[in-house]
């Protein structure tokens, strides 16, 4: 059995290929854009999860942290939760000035953010997902900023005690 995926980040692809297989348990095939794996089907799954992360834009060694049973990759559309035209604005709400609300956000939460065109790729525990889901959205909507930190630390405090 084997997965084919079409892929757009394949120079990332092929500098970590040998690992990546070594890692993922696959045999990885590479033909111009086109990506076979083979191996067992659970093995494959996890592999084309981990290869989703990277040609979404996520490094190799992020996308691996998505072995981890509690790690879930989620991919947000801005033009869902916003009626506004100037979707540039609303990507440089969610990246900050110098990246700085993009960095607070994984400090807070320990998530991985990539911002490629309209789309936000989150990696994130699966117990801590939503919640920086629903933080985003509001990025999105408009919220301070401010407000979205205090709103993801309550929850960090929440989850320690």
């Amino acid at each position: 059995m084997s997965d084919i995926l079409l892929f757009q980040r394949i120079t990332e692809l092929k500098r970590t290929k040998s690992e990546l297989e070594r890692k993922l348990n696959v045999q990885i095939n590479l033909n111009g854009k086109t990506v076979k794996i083979k191996g067992d089907s659970l093995d494959e799954y996890e592999a084309s999860l981990v290869l989703d992360a990277i040609n979404f834009g996520f490094s190799a060694k992020r996308a691996l942290l998505l072995k981890e049973e509690s790690k879930i990759f989620r991919i947000l559309n801005i033009k869902r939760f916003t009626k506004k035209r100037d979707l540039k604005t609303v990507r440089a709400r969610i990246i900050g000035k110098k990246g700085k609300t993009k960095e607070t956000i994984e400090n807070i939460t320990g998530a991985d953010l990539v911002i490629r065109d309209n789309e936000i790729g989150i990696i994130a525990s699966a117990d801590t997902i939503e919640d920086i889901v629903t933080a985003i959205i509001a990025l999105i909507r408009g919220t301070k900023q401010s407000n979205t930190y205090h709103y993801l630390e309550k929850l960090n405090k929440k989850d320690v005690l």
